[in-house]
């Protein structure tokens, strides 16, 4: 039986899908939400397209034993943040294991099919798991995540390019909140790259992903067209959000459980983002939030960063 909370209901989804599509912006949890996205992304995932998921997983592959002999053996809570199908965070519970830890794992996702998933796949391996139906990026829901004084030690995890679809800066000093001094954090993040970047994202699959939550609402590749932006943050140089919109090239209706959300021809609604960066800027990240790196690791293609951290 596979066993999950959910701090994020199904109908606060819809509503939230609704209020978002007014606003004319989709964020991050409804590319993971309709049936279609699921199968979308793990199509993204399993044909090696999506070069952050083969980078991220291919870093924990070859790294998992270092990283297990940086936990203390005994108890040991896996909390991964944006677990998605949990393949990657199952290469590291198994070292862990290896390496003497008894695991637990909390998987944290706003995407109930994919924490099905992950937690199906870790109990199958042997893993005590509980789903956690969350959006993370919500304060009231990270404050629920924070240990209480008898949780064991934690390796929180953060993989997969996921932080670069928040804001890195907010969200680094809010995880450090989650941070205890016997805690640990895997972060990793794509390195910038110029047109490369882009270019890395202009693929059939990655494009099929991206219209997921649209044609799950009916709106079609002939109804617009999505187009990427390369820009920067002036907050921090070094710092490359690569976002995305829909502009609609003709008068469309988005179509949600009998509602009709109207959307005119030339509008744009705003898609979710994806930071890159350089890396003395994704270091500095984890400097200003709080954080002291203990170990790190790039790509074999030195295009991906990994980092271990603590709290400083």
């Amino acid at each position: 039986m596979i066993s999950i909370q959910a701090l994020l209901t199904e109908n606060e989804l819809a509503d939230d899908f609704v209020a978002s599509f007014r606003a004319r912006r989709l964020a991050e949890r409804f590319f993971y939400w309709f049936p279609l996205s699921v199968r979308a992304w793990l199509a993204l995932c399993s044909d090696g397209a999506y070069r952050n998921f083969v980078r991220s997983r291919s870093l924990i592959a070859q790294s998992a034993r270092d990283l297990a002999r940086s936990a203390q053996p005994g108890p040991l809570e896996v909390l991964s943040l944006g677990s998605g199908q949990g393949d990657k965070d199952l290469l590291l519970l198994e070292a862990l294991r290896e390496n003497g830890s008894r695991v637990s794992y909390v998987p944290v996702d706003a995407s109930l099919a994919l924490l099905e998933m992950a937690c199906g796949g870790a109990q199958r391996a042997g893993f005590p798991a509980l789903g956690i139906k969350a959006d993370f990026s919500r304060a009231e829901h990270l404050a629920t995540l924070a240990a209480d004084a008898e949780s064991p030690p934690r390796l929180i995890l953060l993989v997969g390019n996921t932080l670069g679809a928040f804001d890195p800066i907010a969200e680094l000093r809010a995880l450090r909140g989650l941070l205890r001094r016997e805690d640990l954090l895997l972060v990793d993040g794509e390195l910038y790259a110029g047109a490369q970047t882009v270019a890395g994202y202009d693929n059939a699959l990655n494009r099929r992903f991206a219209w997921a939550p649209l044609a799950a609402v009916g709106i079609g590749e002939a109804d617009g067209e999505i187009v990427f932006e390369d820009t920067a943050d002036p907050r921090m140089p070094g710092l490359h959000p690569l976002s995305k919109h829909f502009l609609a090239r003709r008068d469309v209706a988005a179509l949600l459980g009998g509602e009709s959300l109207a959307l005119s021809a030339g509008e744009r609604v705003a898609m979710n983002h994806s930071y890159k960066y350089d890396e003395a800027t994704f270091l500095r990240l984890l400097e200003d939030a709080g954080l002291d790196v203990r170990w790190k690791a790039r790509s074999d293609d030195q295009r991906f960063l990994m980092v271990l951290a603590a709290a400083a």
